[in-house]
């Protein structure tokens, strides 16, 4: 597979990839890339939140699940879809929630974040990929594995991140996370069906920023 990876970032996952599990998983998608299956996103993509984001220039964590599994939507950015793809609905949510907290607009604009992920916001899904029009269909073969792996080396390495856990399931993978060096907010996932078990009113945007501040780190501008 043709990937891009951050050098930082390539550094940092050389010992990850040379792991059993983490062969045979890029082994599965590879032969299915080669059997004619669509998987997405793009191979050069699968890696792209590692390659927009610098491993030293990480300063708030946001976990997604799957990657969108229609044609053109995922590349790599957790919520996130390439240009000219409409807003999904969850990122429609968080744009409100970020106009209601700083009355600034957000919606109507594009639903690509690598504005975000350049300002040192890493949105990492649980799964890297996904067979076409299949949810869920790479769960269970090893990312889930290598996303822990991750989040516990980004606990133990880095210090004063922002870690923004919505939903039930990215609240169980920042169990590893320490609260005495990070900063940890969680609320409802921000998907119509629960954004109003509290993501709407979280304030998650406005207290990230001030949390980077009071460690004399530049905000980032939602």
């Amino acid at each position: 597979m043709d990937v891009k990876i951050e050098a930082s970032w390539k550094t940092v996952l050389q010992p990850e990839f040379d792991k059993d599990y983490f062969v045979e998983l890029t082994t599965i998608v590879r032969n299915e890339i080669m059997a004619g299956k669509r998987i997405y996103p793009p191979a050069r993509l699968i890696f792209n939140a590692f390659e927009k984001t610098p491993f030293d220039r990480v300063k708030v964590v946001i976990l997604g699940q799957d990657p969108y599994h229609n044609a053109g939507q995922a590349h790599g950015l957790a919520f996130s879809v390439q240009e000219e793809v409409e807003t999904p609905p969850s990122l429609i949510n968080i744009y409100k929630e970020i106009e209601d907290e700083f009355g600034t607009k957000a919606m109507g604009r594009s639903g690509n974040l690598g504005n975000w992920a350049a300002q040192g916001v890493f949105l990492l899904n649980n799964t890297l990929t996904v067979e076409a029009h299949q949810a869920g269909s790479h769960r269970g073969l090893g990312w889930e594995t290598f996303m822990a792996n991750i989040i516990t080396y980004l606990n133990t390495n880095r210090s004063n991140l922002v870690f923004l856990l919505w939903g039930s399931y990215a609240q169980r993978k920042g169990e590893v996370i320490d609260a005495f060096k990070h900063k940890i907010l969680k609320s409802a996932h921000p998907s119509p069906l629960s954004v109003f078990r509290g993501f709407f009113g979280c304030r998650h945007f406005s207290q990230t920023n001030q949390y980077l501040q009071e460690k004399g780190l530049t905000p980032i501008e939602w």
